[in-house]
């Protein structure tokens, strides 16, 4: 019998090399998709970087903030970020960069990221997370619907925020 690889997400800062390159991989990724739907082309590096200048990840830090990396079989698979929302008395957090490799999709990652985001949000006590993303992310979107996101009023603006989801934890 043959055992698949296990999947392990720590925290890691967004300095960190490894997790800033996934970051990187993260925008291209949403960027290109948008952009080949809109466009018929894939995000130019200029606009990649605009993207990364105008959405920076640096709340995905201690003490209102964290982002995971996962691995899988050892390797560098993904990451997902989760933050405060600022002026929440509701202990309200948001999840953001949820991304896996194309080569690590469909192997389980997404559960174990969005499982160790839940832990860390009861180490933040968080009681309810909530996230917006694009209608054509269906992959994610279904990923959320899977673990008990649901769909709720829209609670940001943006020109990407067009589907709005929550989870509570308690």
């Amino acid at each position: 019998m043959t055992l698949s690889p296990s999947w392990d997400v720590a925290a890691r800062p967004v300095s960190d090399p490894v997790a800033a390159t996934l970051l990187r991989e993260y925008m291209t990724d949403v960027a290109d998709r948008y952009y080949r739907l809109h466009e018929g082309r894939d995000a130019t590096s200029e606009e990649i970087e605009r993207a990364l200048r105008e959405m920076p990840s640096d709340d995905l830090a201690p003490p209102d903030g964290v982002l995971l990396v996962a691995r899988h079989g050892g390797d560098v698979a993904g990451c997902a970020g989760l933050r405060r929302r600022a002026g929440h008395l509701d202990r309200t957090a948001e999840l953001k960069r949820v991304f896996l490799r194309p080569g690590k999709r469909g192997l389980g990652g997404g559960a174990a990221l969005l499982a160790a985001v839940e832990r860390a949000a009861d180490a933040l006590g968080v009681v309810r997370i909530v996230l917006d993303t694009r209608r054509d992310l269906v992959e994610a979107r279904a990923l959320y619907a899977r673990h008990g996101y649901r769909d709720v009023p829209a609670f940001s603006e943006g020109p990407y925020a067009e589907v709005w989801m929550a989870k509570d934890l308690i």
